[in-house]
């Protein structure tokens, strides 16, 4: 079963899209896992559904699959803009519950995304753990946030090169001088966990993808935090065909 639609965000203020997804064999009596999708930065919460075989993959298991909208966000609560950090976190898991009598353990929920996504999928976890027994990112942008900005010391430098969308983008979120927190750093997040609440982590990048050489090293500083973490790449670009592989790969890892 697939619904699409709006829920209204008293933490948005607003009305936002939705898409969930029940499993065929999705059965409440018996362990289910919940599982949050998130999409990229130039997507919606209809893309897990429309650009990969997330329909066939589900009814392999007992599992809902929740995809939430958060726009050009990064899961930020935002200076200029709405609280999409604790709408994904807080508001939307009480509101899957409510409506829908979805909610678990954290060992059964997991979040993931693509790209933007990943990003925001792995700062959920990393600064929730508790909520999240599992995270899976693909191709995961800005996981360098501070040292990227470092680098590009003035606006001009950073529309220079990302273009000037996605400085108005950085600039909701951060401020209109770039300002950098901690809390939308991943590495440092994942620093102040304990062991103890450690989420499992997946993380992959296709060997032709941009971004293939952050996410080779956001592994390795992982691995030395001791993490249950695992990496892998193949062959892909930044690109749906990578991404439903990734997925498929990621709920086999999950329900092994």
């Amino acid at each position: 079963m697939i619904l699409k639609g709006n829920v209204f965000s008293t933490k948005l203020e607003m009305e936002t899209e939705i898409s969930i997804l029940f499993s065929s064999k999705f059965d409440r009596n018996k362990e289910f896992k919940v599982i949050y999708l998130l999409h990229g930065m130039c997507g919606d919460s209809n893309n897990w559904i429309d650009y990969t075989m997330l329909p066939i993959y589900a009814n392999n298991y007992n599992a809902v699959f929740i995809m939430p909208s958060i726009v050009r966000s990064f899961c930020a609560n935002m200076k200029y803009g709405q609280k999409y950090f604790s709408y994904i976190t807080e508001e939307l898991p009480e509101i899957c519950k409510n409506m829908f009598n979805i909610h678990t353990k954290k060992e059964n929920t997991i979040i993931m995304g693509n790209s933007m996504g990943g990003y925001s999928a792995l700062k959920c976890a990393l600064s929730k753990p508790e909520l999240y027994g599992y995270c899976c990112a693909f191709s995961s942008a800005c996981l360098f946030m501070k040292e990227d900005l470092e680098n590009h010391p003035t606006t001009e430098s950073f529309q220079r090169d990302y273009g000037e969308q996605l400085l108005r983008d950085f600039q909701a979120i951060l401020g209109e001088n770039l300002q950098w927190n901690p809390e939308n750093e991943i590495l440092s997040l994942a620093k102040k966990i304990t062991s103890s609440t450690k989420p499992t982590i997946f993380c992959s990048c296709g060997t032709d993808d941009a971004m293939r050489i952050s996410n080779q090293q956001f592994a390795s500083y992982m691995k030395d935090l001791g993490f249950n973490f695992t990496y892998e790449e193949w062959s892909g670009n930044h690109d749906f065909y990578f991404w439903n592989e990734a997925l498929k790969k990621s709920l086999e890892k999950i329900f092994q």
